[in-house]
């Protein structure tokens, strides 16, 4: 099962027509994923999850790439930070994060400018330092670690490649 092409950046042109997608997330059996859906009610549901991963992807993605690049993007599975304990906090449980448990997100993607293909691949995204640094302290929100997963490797693959338009400033 598929679930929707993104919308990201969907702005409106002067004639008022609205400018295709310049970044398409698609998600990929997501009812196979391994930690997307909060069973216990500790946290958003599948949906919310894919809707808050999507949003990420194309600010990440949109803040590094250029004006005239397009990047599609595949989730084929989410393993987010930490676990949940539904004995804690009944009835709705809690997210324990630790340093056991770090995010993962396995994904393929294609990045082109004009028809020219610049980067593209099949990763499995992880950082088994999460926990510490700079990164950590930034995580904040209940995606904070997946964002910070996500924005890296936006800025290390979307714009270190083939003449990619490389970070913007913020």
């Amino acid at each position: 099962m598929l679930i929707g092409a993104g919308l990201g950046n969907a702005a409106w042109a002067q004639d008022g027509a609205a400018e295709p997608a310049r970044v398409a997330v698609r998600f990929v059996a997501p009812e196979r994923y391994t930690d997307a859906d909060d069973r216990f009610g500790a946290g958003p549901g599948l949906r919310g999850t894919l809707a808050e991963i999507r949003r990420i992807i194309e600010a990440s993605a949109l803040r590094v790439m250029g004006p005239d690049e397009t990047l599609s993007v595949d989730v084929l599975d989410i393993d987010r930070a930490g676990f949940v304990r539904p004995d804690l906090n009944i009835p709705s449980g809690l997210r324990i994060v630790s340093d056991a448990t770090p995010p993962a997100i396995r994904l393929r993607y294609d990045l082109r400018r004009g028809g020219r293909r610049l980067a593209a691949g099949e990763e499995r995204l992880t950082d088994i330092n999460f926990l510490f640094g700079a990164r950590a302290a930034a995580a904040s929100g209940s995606f904070g670690y997946e964002e910070a997963l996500l924005r890296d490797w936006a800025r290390t693959r979307l714009s270190a490649r083939a003449g990619g338009a490389g970070p913007r400033p913020d």
